[in-house]
């Protein structure tokens, strides 16, 4: 069986820390690199509900994409919720890593988890790491449909790709309008408008659009928008990183077990449909 900074090391040559970026905090969050390793949890989010499925499931490894202590903090008592959670890991012997920014670099990664769940086949990063010589690592993914089809049906098919949250998917755009190439971003991707418009796509899927972004994007350029809620565009790249560390578990004899967690950490829990007429 191996040790946790075993297991740490697999995920380490996956996704290298310092592929990711400064302000993030990616890593070992808590655990004993010494204690065994059997079964590890995938989830986005490092929430109290996952950190009781992995207390329930018997995992010694919780793996999430995005960082507990983000900016840091300077007390982990049990008084605030990030308190409980790291609490509640120690108490049952399970150790929190997170591979965040540096798992949306990785080639493959986070956005080609999203472009594979939503039909494309991938053809490059949307904006290039400059030290991949190889030029597949990066941020974002442009991708390409098999056959064009409306944006109405695009979004659909994102919708039916995704797991399903309350807030469901929105567009922007003509809905007769044919897509064929894509780019697409897991997570808050507005930062990436301009980039997504100089790649000259007929679409662009990501997460978190704000209305001011959004509106000027599409003013600017034709380019439709899809958005999806953030929990569900990172949600694909779970299973990816399991058959990762599944994989490379097996190369080296290690009886791991992994999970990816379905429960739905999104906030946004309901959704109220108005009468619409475009």
């Amino acid at each position: 069986m191996p040790k946790l900074s075993d297991v740490i090391a697999v995920l380490e040559e996956v996704y290298p820390p310092q592929w990711a970026e400064s302000w993030d905090a990616v890593g070992l969050v808590c655990g004993d690199p010494e204690a065994p390793v059997r079964r590890v949890l995938l989830a986005v989010d490092p929430v109290q509900a996952v950190v009781d499925e992995a207390v329930e499931w018997g995992a010694d490894l919780l793996v999430t994409h995005h960082p507990l202590y983000l900016r840091g903090t300077t007390t982990v008592a049990a008084t605030g919720f990030k308190g409980r959670v790291v609490h509640t890991l120690i108490k049952h012997d399970i150790a929190l890593h997170v591979a965040h920014t540096n798992a949306d670099h990785a080639d493959p990664g986070v956005s080609d988890a999203l472009a594979e769940a939503v039909g494309l086949k991938v053809t490059g990063p949307l904006v290039a790491d400059p030290t991949d010589p190889a030029g597949r690592r990066g941020s974002g993914r442009i991708g390409e449909l098999p056959q064009p089809m409306t944006l109405a049906a695009f979004a659909a098919q994102v919708a039916a790709g995704l797991p399903a949250t309350a807030a469901g998917v929105r567009a922007a755009g003509d809905p007769e309008r044919p897509v064929r190439r894509v780019a697409v971003c897991g997570g808050s991707g507005d930062s990436f408008l301009a980039e997504a418009r100089k790649a000259g796509v007929d679409a662009y899927v990501t997460a978190d659009l704000r209305h001011h972004p959004a509106s000027e994007a599409t003013e600017a350029a034709p380019v439709a928008l899809v958005d999806a809620a953030h929990w569900a565009t990172e949600w694909p790249w779970l299973t990816l990183a399991a058959r990762e560390l599944t994989g490379r578990a097996e190369s080296r004899g290690w009886p791991l077990e992994t999970r990816v967690s379905t429960r739905v950490t999104d906030p946004w829990t309901a959704h109220a449909p108005m009468p619409y007429a475009p």
